[in-house]
Order: structure tokens, then C-alpha cells, then sequence
């Protein structure tokens, strides 16, 4: 089962590649949770993705992330060497305070540093 976010079927895939974007590119986000518990599903499938390197999979990505070349080379250049020796969880929920409107749950996204191994 998947969470609806209040939005459509195009605006729910849409917000959540452009998620997936941020994620990707800036390694870090500032977000509800419910927003960055689906977004974390999308983030370790693009890792997964680039970690097979494939032809199939790069056009996999590009099509979820609407042929977003740029991210697409980080994740099959950058961040998949990083996370080859890892088996899942390339990112971390870290809580933070309510949203002082709405009092929704604020958390960051962040992907995983692997580096100092």
C-alpha cells in the first residue's frame, strides 16, 4: 500500500520524483514525514538502479525522473560506487519540531555518508 499525500495520481508521481531530485542532488532535504517515508522508496530504488548499471536501468531512472540527465549521471557516477558494498538503506529520517502552521512532523532525508570506511 501507498500513501496518497492529498494529491492526484500526476501531482503524487510528479512531487515525488521532483523529492527524489532534491535528494539525489543536494543529499539532503528538509520535509514532512510522510512525505519522506515515500520518498525514501523511490531514492533506494534509483541508488539500486545505478548500482546495476545497465542500460535498462539508466532508462528506468531517466523515465521516473523526467529526463533529468544530471541527476541521473550523479546517481550512476557518484553514488552508486559509493553505496556497491552496501545491500539497502541509503538514507536516514533524522526528527525534527513541528511545523508551527499545520503541526506536522518536520524530519530531514538524508542519504547515508559511506565514505569513512
Amino acid at each position: 500500500m501507498y500513501r496518497k499525500l492529498g494529491r492526484t495520481n500526476k501531482h503524487r508521481k510528479s512531487m515525488l520524483a521532483n523529492l527524489t531530485k532534491e535528494v539525489i542532488l543536494n543529499e539532503k532535504i528538509t520535509t514532512t514525514e510522510t512525505r519522506a517515508k515515500e520518498v525514501r522508496k523511490f531514492v533506494d530504488k534509483m541508488i539500486s538502479y545505478g548500482k546495476n548499471g545497465s542500460l535498462v536501468a539508466r532508462r528506468k531512472a531517466l523515465a521516473f525522473l523526467h529526463n533529468d540527465t544530471e541527476t541521473v549521471k550523479k546517481v550512476f557516477d557518484v553514488l552508486a560506487p559509493r553505496y556497491q558494498k552496501r545491500n539497502g538503506g541509503y538514507t536516514r529520517i533524522l526528527k525534527l519540531d513541528e511545523r508551527r502552521g499545520d503541526d506536522a512532523l518536520m524530519v530531514i532525508l538524508e542519504l547515508v555518508e559511506e565514505d569513512a570506511k
